[in-house]
């Protein structure tokens, strides 16, 4: 994998340690933080804070009954989460919100495939498949956009975004991704709200696809 120029904010970062990022955005995230040596690092910096933080908060009383609940716990059998290890191009947080089965892909057109792995009311995360040279439609945000990139590569206004690299588009962000040449381009993206498109079939078509 080549070197990533493209990662997490801090601020970001921060509130995935805390627990307090929508699920769409915390899978993208853990995706990264999984392929990027920097971003993990910065992650357990995090995590020590918040840990540390938690040693100096003041002792808060419980009742007498949740005491005993919580004490009666610590017996019961434990089984830790798996590790998921890398399969292929996917990360172990992208095994995770596949539910460890292969994409699920559906056509929008221009060869261009979606899996969407989770959509509510706080947001979506699928996955793209983008063919070498294709653009998609141009638009613009209601929300939140984060694009990592697990397969090729693909370039717009604001840069080149390769394996491992994760673009963050806000409101103030009106772009036309293309993937390079070589190998499809292969994205993991979360969003919080629905895309702006410009174009007048990609509006139409919209509700149909869910983006």
């Amino acid at each position: 994998m080549s070197a990533i120029n493209h990662h997490v904010p801090d601020a970001m970062l921060a509130a995935y340690a805390a627990g307090t990022l929508p699920y769409a955005f915390a899978v993208a995230v853990a995706s990264h933080v999984s392929l990027c040596a920097q971003c993990r690092v910065a992650l357990e910096a995090h995590q020590a804070v918040g840990g540390a933080v938690l040693e100096t908060a003041d002792a808060v009383a419980v009742s007498s009954s949740l005491e005993d609940s919580i004490l009666a716990r610590l017996d019961d059998p434990f089984t830790p989460e798996p590790v998921y290890e890398r399969s292929g191009i996917y990360p172990g947080p992208v095994i995770e919100a596949m539910q460890r089965r292969a994409p699920k892909w559906k056509k929008l057109g221009m060869g261009v495939r979606q899996d969407i792995l989770s959509a509510d009311a706080h947001g979506s995360v699928r996955l793209l498949y983008i063919p070498p040279g294709q653009a998609v439609p141009d638009h613009s945000h209601n929300g939140l956009e984060m694009t990592l990139v697990l397969q090729g590569s693909f370039s717009d206004a604001t840069g080149h975004f390769g394996v491992g690299d994760i673009e963050i588009a806000d409101e103030t962000l009106e772009h036309t991704p293309v993937a390079d040449q070589g190998d499809a381009c292969i994205c993991l993206a979360a969003t919080d709200a629905r895309l702006r498109f410009n174009a007048l079939m990609p509006r139409l078509l919209q509700p149909l696809f869910r983006i």
